[in-house]
Order: structure tokens, then C-alpha cells, then sequence
């Protein structure tokens, strides 16, 4: 590795402009995994499931607009945020679990890569753009983040925009109340190289996957209602309870282990930017981490969130957010300059991730 550090030189992010608020759901026909119906009410469900998540509404793409185009929208704001030539690109990385679905059908499309499209979509004529998928579940915009160091440092690239794109509404099944978890969305940043005598940039990182006991938390399979015409297509499927256990148990842990690798400390961090999967499942995350510090007193804004009006969109929810915050559009949220952030997401694999950043 040369003297180089890797900054965020430029982020974008694209909000589809369909707002779809829980009480979309009442007409729902919900089954249990074992294909019986609920005895409880829509209504009790859908109340039940905000206060588990505190989901109140999720934001669903046009039905013009697959994966690549909500992607390609987020990197034009970047590229224009950042006053960059997109020809100056060295890598085009997309984070994504599902390709370019449309809306009439649940067949995954990846074939050009979701990355190869980006790059058609932006125009670029460099051959020496290099255009690829990460595929790592939720944890894959920060996947594709650590991969993006490592080039940099390395002196392998200078510019790499990294982008996390998702459409899960047309990956669920509508019989399973975990549909209402999942939206669409994308975010982008762009990554380039600097002398490490500037202070910024990325600290240092860490990664896991625990597939031996866990890789069927997350899968996909069947609709739960077992007499349902299409009954050969599958959908995202989650095992909820026993991924919740997994997530807070391992989580923090991961955490602590990455900010332990490059001795910080969590008094050092001001701002903690987690995967938004689950309102709550995301505070007890920040507690138990807390905890393992023997820290009772969890600030109020160290954990900007944003699950409970933008959903679920996977590896969209961490660039978003950051985007959000970035731009001035995250309210009582922002990061200034040396602020030290840490980021963490988890999801299907079972993978973890962690990095921290200095600003």
C-alpha cells in the first residue's frame, strides 16, 4: 500500500416518488409460514408491525424504473456534486441482491452486470472503466466501499463510484407480513485518492460472514400461500425472529472488534450510520454496543435514522442516509469536518461489515 487515503469526494441519492404508507397494507391477504390465515386483523397487524420496526411508510419506484435506472440517477447527482468527468472513473462498482426486475415479472436480470448498464446509461467511452456487481446482501454498498479502498490505496484507481440500488417491491411475497418492510431506492458516493498527510478519510474496516449456522436466515422460496397461482415464482423470504437474534448479538460485537483494530475508542465517534433494517432492532443494536463499553448513556444524536419514512431498501438505506446528511436534508443531522463516523450493516449471508471514517 502507498501513502494514499480514500475519501468521499461526492455523493447522490435517488427517492422514488411513490410514498406507500402502511395503511396501503389493510387490504392485505396475510398467511403464517405454515400457509394458515391470521386470526388477527390487518389492522393489528399492520399497528403490531410498526411498533416492532417503526415503519410507517416506504417509497416504491415508478413502474418504468428498474434497478440500473434509479441507479444511473443516483450517479449523475453525484458525478454532478461533485464536478467530476465521468471519464475519470477507474471503477463503477454496484451493490444490489436482485438485478433489474420488472414489474410484471420476479425474474432476476444481471446479465449485462447492473454496473455495465450504469456505465452505458452515463455515457462513459473509457474502456479502462472497470464495471462490476457486489452481491453480499444489505452489507453490500460497504462491501463495495472496502473493496473501493483497497484500489485506492493500492495506487490501482484514483476515482471509484461505489453505488447501492435496490427494487424489493417486486421481490416480496404479498401474503407474508414482512412485505411490509421493503422498499427501492439507490445511493452513490465517489471515492477518490489523497495524500494521507490530510488526516481524512477512511481509518480502517472489518468483515465476517457467518454461513455455517446462519445462511438460511435470509433465502428465497415459495409465497406462504400455499394454493397461490404462482406458485412456482419465489420471493424474499426471512426467518425474522432468529435474524433479529443473530443482528444484535453479533452486531455490536463487530463493531467494537473494528473500532478495537485500529484502537479508537466509541468516545471518539460522533456519528454511528447503521444499515436501516428495523427502528428498533437498530436501537438495540446501538445500546448493546454501548454496553460493551460499560456506557449506560446513549447520545440522542449520535444515530441519524431514516427506516421509518424511507422503509427498508437494503443496500440503498447506509448511501442514502449519508447523502441526506451530506446535502442538508437530514433534519438536526450533520457531519462536520474531522467528525469520525462509523458504519455498520448486516444482512444476508449472514455478512457483517464496519468502517470507520473520518471526515
Amino acid at each position: 500500500m502507498n501513502n494514499r487515503s480514500t475519501i468521499i469526494a461526492a455523493s447522490g441519492s435517488y427517492l422514488p416518488p411513490n410514498n406507500v404508507p402502511n395503511s396501503k397494507f389493510l387490504s392485505s391477504d396475510f398467511y403464517t409460514e405454515d400457509g394458515e390465515r391470521f386470526n388477527r386483523t390487518n389492522q393489528e397487524i399492520i399497528e403490531k408491525f410498526e411498533d416492532i420496526t417503526t415503519i410507517g411508510n416506504r417509497l416504491y419506484a415508478d413502474d418504468e424504473h428498474v434497478t440500473s435506472d434509479i441507479a444511473y440517477f443516483a450517479a449523475k447527482k453525484a458525478l454532478k456534486s461533485g464536478s467530476f468527468d465521468k471519464e475519470s472513473l477507474d471503477y463503477i462498482i454496484v451493490a444490489h441482491n436482485f438485478g433489474d426486475l420488472n414489474k410484471s415479472s420476479t425474474q432476476v436480470d444481471i446479465v449485462p452486470s447492473i454496473a455495465s448498464r450504469v456505465k452505458a446509461l452515463l455515457g462513459i467511452n473509457n474502456p479502462n472503466c472497470i464495471a462490476y456487481d457486489v452481491i453480499f446482501g444489505c452489507p453490500g454498498w460497504l462491501q463495495a466501499v472496502i473493496q473501493a479502498d483497497y484500489y485506492i490505496r493500492s495506487g490501482d484507481a484514483n476515482n471509484v463510484l461505489v453505488i447501492g440500488s435496490e427494487v424489493l417491491s417486486r421481490i416480496y411475497d404479498p401474503h407474508d407480513r414482512d412485505s411490509m418492510l421493503y422498499s427501492d431506492g439507490a445511493g452513490a458516493v465517489i471515492l477518490t485518492g489523497q495524500d494521507t498527510r490530510d488526516k481524512a478519510g477512511i481509518i480502517g474496516h472489518l468483515s465476517r460472514t457467518d454461513s455455517a449456522n446462519y445462511s438460511q436466515l435470509l433465502k428465497m422460496n415459495s409465497s406462504f400461500r400455499q394454493n397461490a397461482e404462482d406458485s412456482t415464482t419465489q420471493y424474499l423470504k426471512m426467518k425474522g425472529h432468529k435474524l433479529y437474534q443473530y443482528a444484535i448479538e453479533h452486531v455490536p460485537k463487530a463493531m467494537k472488534a473494528c473500532l478495537d483494530k485500529y484502537k479508537m475508542k466509541l468516545t471518539d465517534i460522533n456519528k454511528i450510520l447503521i444499515h436501516q433494517a428495523n427502528g428498533k432492532m437498530d436501537e438495540v443494536i446501538l445500546r448493546r454496543l454501548f454496553k460493551l463499553y460499560g456506557m449506560s448513556e446513549v447520545p440522542s444524536d449520535i444515530m441519524p435514522m431514516t427506516v421509518s419514512w424511507l422503509g427498508n431498501s437494503s443496500v440503498a438505506t447506509l448511501p442514502t442516509l449519508l447523502d441526506l446528511i451530506l446535502s442538508d436534508k437530514l433534519d438536526h443531522h450533520t457531519i462536520r469536518e474531522n467528525d469520525i463516523i462509523l458504519f455498520a450493516s448486516v444482512g444476508a449471508g449472514m455478512n457483517i461489515n464496519a468502517l470507520i471514517y473520518r471526515a
